[in-house]
């Protein structure tokens, strides 16, 4: 496709690319930049609100009025940020890739906000066990599943709780402290409340905010290399596909629509158009999931060292203890499950024991099909 285009913009022009696009893409490129760089910027005002809600023993707490202020805020950063291209009649182009990047950096700081606001209130309660009030909730601490836990014995474990007397406020305080640890035990909350750590979450390839990730100990700059040619080049197709296929039926289909008399013939008209487009959106489509969920995010994860540990997803490992750091992520992040209810970065979630292995089992065949190369992907 690229050599036919080259050689036909060769004997048309006697050059081998027409970028008709090229003013689209540098139109608003600097002030696009630095909008961008002012968007993520203020997302980190979740990190001095969390302080806040931390440190706060009052209204301002997290089971108060904290959750309430961070929703305020985020809808109005959304409301600001989501409206600015338009304001600013920026292209097309510029418009899409900041609403895509600006939806990210929304759903980023959503996760990181309201599971650092459920870590707070843990924080609380284990403070509160040391002078009991009347009215000081003793309920069971939400237990995570982890790499030297299976999710059979997490089912156990509730059930025998459940049964049990609270017996005394050792064990509680014990779930407490433990849910305040990173699972590898590395980082504790609130040492993870950091310009540092919000940064480094930043540039993870995941939506899932995690006290600690897993990571290898070093980075393949040639790794990074290569994906970051391969964003090039994915983008170069991407540009000869609009330009050959895309924008031309476009054009000729306007041209067309404005000489027809009669409803009858303009359907026919958008038929057509429609039947021609189908493959080049189609190719499209399946080039940006590429060059985004393959290779940009694979480049983030070699740059990060972060989700590039083997995975083993064969049925005897599925429950094996000695299972990778990756499997302890995925089941602490993205599996939580109890026999009545749970907790997924503060949300309050209900699911069946059976139905948390199907997912995990989904999961684990992700893995499969797009092999440890880059499996960072699936937790985007």
């Amino acid at each position: 496709m690229v050599l036919t285009t080259m050689l036909r913009n060769l004997k048309e022009t006697g050059y081998p690319l027409s970028m008709r696009q090229w003013g689209l893409f540098t139109k608003n490129i600097y002030e696009m930049a630095i909008v961008d760089l002012i968007m993520v910027a203020t997302t980190g005002i979740s990190l001095p609100l969390n302080r806040l809600f931390k440190n706060s023993k009052g209204l301002l707490q997290w089971k108060h009025q904290g959750m309430n202020i961070q929703i305020v805020f985020q809808a109005c950063w959304l409301l600001l940020w989501v409206t600015w291209p338009f304001v600013r009649d920026w292209t097309w182009t510029a418009q899409v890739f900041f609403t895509l990047h600006l939806l990210v950096m929304f759903m980023k700081m959503h996760s990181y906000a309201f599971y650092n606001g459920h870590l707070a209130n843990t924080l609380q309660r284990l403070s509160a066990l040391d002078n009991p009030a009347p009215d000081a909730s003793t309920a069971a601490a939400v237990k995570y599943p982890s790499s030297q836990t299976p999710i059979a014995d997490i089912n156990d474990e509730l059930k025998q709780e459940e049964t049990a007397q609270a017996d005394s406020l050792t064990q509680l305080r014990e779930d407490l402290a433990m849910e305040l640890v990173s699972p590898f035990g590395r980082l504790t909350y609130p040492q993870n409340l950091t310009v540092a750590n919000y940064f480094d979450f930043l540039l993870c390839p995941t939506l899932c905010y995690e006290l600690e990730y897993p990571r290898t100990s070093s980075r393949s700059y040639l790794e990074i290399f290569w994906k970051s040619l391969a964003v090039g080049g994915i983008i170069f197709l991407l540009t000869i596909t609009s330009e050959e296929f895309i924008i031309p039926v476009l054009a000729e289909s306007a041209e067309r629509l404005e000489h027809q008399k009669n409803w009858h013939e303009g359907s026919l008209v958008f038929a057509e158009t429609v039947s021609r487009l189908l493959f080049p959106f189609m190719v499209a489509f399946l080039l940006v999931f590429l060059v985004i969920f393959e290779y940009l995010l694979g480049a983030f994860a070699e740059i990060t060292c972060k989700f590039m540990i083997s995975y083993c997803c064969t049925e005897a490992s599925f429950d094996n203890p000695q299972a990778s750091p990756t499997d302890s992520f995925i089941q602490t992040g993205g599996t939580v499950l109890t026999g009545s209810s749970s907790l997924v970065n503060g949300t309050s979630r209900s699911i069946t024991s059976s139905v948390a292995m199907y997912i995990r089992h989904l999961e684990t065949q992700c893995l499969v099909l797009w092999p440890p190369s880059s499996p960072s992907w699936c937790l985007v």
